[in-house]
């Protein structure tokens, strides 16, 4: 069974409906004591870090989220779900995060360039996802293979080790990180069609919670 963390995000039933068809018995839920029972965690996100991490705190959520990193089972982030693992976020002012990746969350600088002109803000629509390091999350999936982002701030870890993707909109970001049992990714895989299914399945797998 997969716990599906819910703080008040909106997009959960639609990720949960992803982890089902990818053959995951997924729960949503606020409920620690479930959590800790999961043997594989997911924590979707959407908004802004430092509503992310007060709601965290108002649901009584982050210790159950440093206990599922500590005890070693699969955790998997997706979008503001990744960014929040790192230390502090720039939205709207500087904002403590979990700590659990180094690094900070700025914002896309304004005036960024492609071969195609300027680069609106926030980065929305399809992009490419350029590999870095193999990875389990990765089984399967074509370098520059296309998933869906929408964001306007990205991940800047300090330790590239990190770093198992990357994707180009005017500046190179980590668009996928992994470390242990921890996994995260800053495009939404229930947009991201057959790539997006594909690595929730090898999320699955990994975890041996297919059903």
């Amino acid at each position: 069974m997969l716990a599906i963390i819910d703080y008040g995000s909106s997009n959960l039933r639609s990720v949960q409906k992803a982890f089902e068809r990818v053959g995951a018995e997924a729960v949503i839920t606020d409920d620690p004591a479930v959590i800790d029972a999961a043997p594989a965690v997911a924590f979707p996100g959407q908004g802004a870090f430092g509503d992310a991490m007060e709601n965290l705190r108002q649901h009584g959520l982050l210790e159950p989220i440093y206990r599922a990193v500590r005890s070693g089972k699969p955790f998997f982030g997706i979008c503001v779900g990744m960014q929040v693992l790192f230390e502090i976020g720039e939205e709207m002012g500087l904002h403590q995060g979990l700590g659990i990746f180094p690094g900070q969350v700025p914002r896309f600088p304004d005036g960024m360039l492609t071969s195609d002109g300027r680069c609106k803000i926030p980065h929305i629509g399809w992009n490419q996802i350029h590999i870095r390091q193999q990875n389990p999350l990765l089984a399967g999936i074509d370098e520059g293979s296309f998933v869906y982002f929408d964001h306007s701030f990205y991940v800047n870890p300090t330790d590239p080790s990190i770093i198992v993707a990357t994707t180009d909109y005017g500046i190179d970001f980590a668009s996928i990180v992994a470390r242990d049992n921890v996994y995260a990714i800053q495009f939404h895989p229930e947009k991201s069609q057959a790539v997006g299914l594909r690595m929730l399945r090898n999320f699955v797998e990994l975890a041996g919670i297919a059903s």
